[in-house]
């Protein structure tokens, strides 16, 4: 399993197998069945979990009772409740499975190690932080300024790879329209 992190960091970060070898130390197993969770609201996100195989999601229940998905990861896509992972402070959400998923967990104290230990490392780090964040910019202003046909087609064109994998109510929740709401825009896109 460790294979996938490596020639993910291999390509990614110009890491030698010297430096690997650190990463591999400090990097746990686990994995996952179909709807399990990685994480619970009240636990603390203690780890970077990397997805080598599989899709998981993170999310939260509003106080109506409905799930609200923040984000997918799916291969060679890093996943943890980052609000949590950097405050050290209980989760307020979940993160589970929604295939059978193989993952690699590096705890917070030891990335941070990695980042000081090896400079490729901690740049590829900080580019990946910088994407993560335009990628949240991005998110925000689609929530905000888009139509649900517009959130959509963003989304399959965006995204095709999870599209295919994930139940159309989790699109839904993802997107924040209802079931309804995207199933209309879907018939519509399909007509046109």
């Amino acid at each position: 399993m460790f294979e996938a992190l490596a020639n993910y960091l291999r390509e990614g970060a110009g890491l030698s197998d010297e430096e690997l070898q650190l990463v591999k130390q400090v990097t746990k197993e686990k994995k996952l069945r179909k709807r399990q969770y990685l994480l619970q609201e009240g636990d603390v996100s203690y780890y970077n979990s990397f997805v080598a195989k599989g899709c998981l999601r993170l999310y939260r229940i509003g106080k109506d009772g409905a799930e609200h998905i923040l984000r997918f990861s799916i291969e060679n896509w890093w996943m943890s409740d980052y609000e949590s992972y950097n405050s050290g402070e209980p989760s307020k959400g979940y993160i589970d499975a929604i295939e059978d998923s193989e993952l690699l967990l590096i705890r917070k104290e030891d990335f941070d190690m990695l980042s000081n230990t090896i400079p490729k490392f901690r740049l590829f780090r900080e580019k990946l932080e910088a994407r993560s964040f335009d990628a949240t910019q991005r998110r925000i202003l689609s929530n905000i300024s888009e139509t649900a046909e517009e959130k959509y087609l963003n989304f399959i064109n965006t995204c095709p790879k999870i599209y295919e994998r994930i139940p159309l109510h989790m699109v839904a929740s993802f997107l924040g329209v209802s079931r309804e709401t995207l199933s209309r825009v879907r018939q519509q896109h399909s007509k046109s």
